[in-house]
């Protein structure tokens, strides 16, 4: 199964079970709800369900229908707090488009309809950000797969999602707080996107097809899954700076404009001089930051080698991952697929 071969297979199955929720949306008036989840949906990286499918392989499950749709059911549960992320953020943009606020703002704007604008779109993206959320579950419940591998899966799944959400509060409670710590910004990463991203999905592919959880399968999630997780969240708080916005769909430095208060602000602040630190609290969180702020703000993250300790911080997670997984009991397959996966969520440019 290869990387093409399995997007393909994912997306079969988001656009089968997309189809299926098609005539509950009749009603004209419906009808943007379901455009801006089908648009949401045509992109991302399939990273979580891919995860998943290869744990499933990894235990000795067999390609099949069942298997793509629980897979593909974590982009709804993936795009579901994207939406949600996006309000909190107050983000213009996502995957070079308006995000779901913005755009369910501009259908306000467009027909002319009382009240404010911008409170619409966000009660709408919150209403879609729902009904994502419930779509994944039920993706996951009518998915096909044995009964029982369900049942033994459950608890992790429901599990996995309350995480989730946790992680969102911890990330709003970071910024809230103001000045954060190495480790509090490690528990945001591991939360926020860490678990759900890697370790969980990886798990219940493994538990979906062992039928419980198996000694091996606990170590291979949390020295594997774990740190590949951790990895993924840095880079992703790399690109939130320092990524190109033709690649990430997002503009530059954006991060930095929602004040999000990451490792890589951390390890600024900590080794930054007095003065420098100023300029840092005095321009992170502005929403009005432009170009020559984004600009004097990486200057000082790369000046104070916060940028690099990142980095090889990505390096010595990657490289802790990858020993574990050669220590874990899978086959030679599923063993260089979730090798050739760790490198690729922790070295994208998106």
């Amino acid at each position: 199964m290869t990387t093409d071969a399995l997007r393909k297979q994912v997306d079969r199955s988001l656009r089968q079970f997309l189809d299926r929720q098609a005539p509950a949306f009749g009603d004209g008036e419906l009808e943007p709800l379901m455009a801006a989840a089908d648009d949401l949906l045509s992109g991302g990286k399939r990273l979580r369900p891919a995860f998943c499918y290869w744990g499933w392989r990894a235990a000795g499950g067999d390609d099949g229908p069942g298997v793509f749709s629980a897979a593909a059911s974590l982009e709804l549960l993936q795009a579901s707090a994207l939406v949600h992320d996006d309000v909190m953020d107050k983000s213009d943009l996502r995957r070079g488009m308006p995000s779901a606020h913005r755009r369910f703002q501009g259908v306000h704007e467009k027909s002319g309809w009382q009240g404010s604008a911008e409170q619409f779109g966000e009660g709408a993206a919150i209403l879609l950000g729902n009904l994502l959320l419930i779509w994944s579950g039920e993706m996951w419940r009518t998915s096909g797969l044995p009964a029982d591998a369900l049942a033994a899966a459950q608890p992790l799944h429901d599990h996995m999602r309350t995480e989730l959400m946790c992680g969102q509060y911890l990330d709003l409670l970071e910024q809230a707080q103001g000045e954060n710590t190495f480790d509090s910004a490690l528990r945001v990463a591991l939360y926020k996107s860490g678990k759900y991203s890697v370790e969980q999905p990886l798990r219940l592919g493994l538990v979906l097809a062992a039928g419980g959880e198996r000694p091996w399968i606990t170590d291979l999630c949390v020295e594997y899954g774990r740190r590949v997780g951790i990895a993924f969240q840095l880079r992703d708080d790399i690109l939130g700076v320092f990524g190109d916005p033709a690649e990430t769909g997002k503009p530059a430095g954006d991060d930095l404009r929602e004040g999000k208060r990451t490792m890589l602000i951390a390890r600024t602040l900590a080794s930054a001089s007095a003065g420098d630190a100023q300029v840092v609290r005095e321009l992170l969180g502005d929403r009005a930051l432009d170009e020559q702020g984004v600009t004097s703000l990486r200057a000082i993250i790369e000046d104070t080698g916060a940028l690099r300790a990142c980095e090889d911080l990505i390096a010595e997670y990657l490289g802790q991952a990858l020993a574990a997984l050669g220590r874990a009991p899978v086959t030679p397959e599923a063993h260089e697929a979730l090798a050739a996966l760790a490198v690729a969520a922790t070295s994208r440019t998106t």
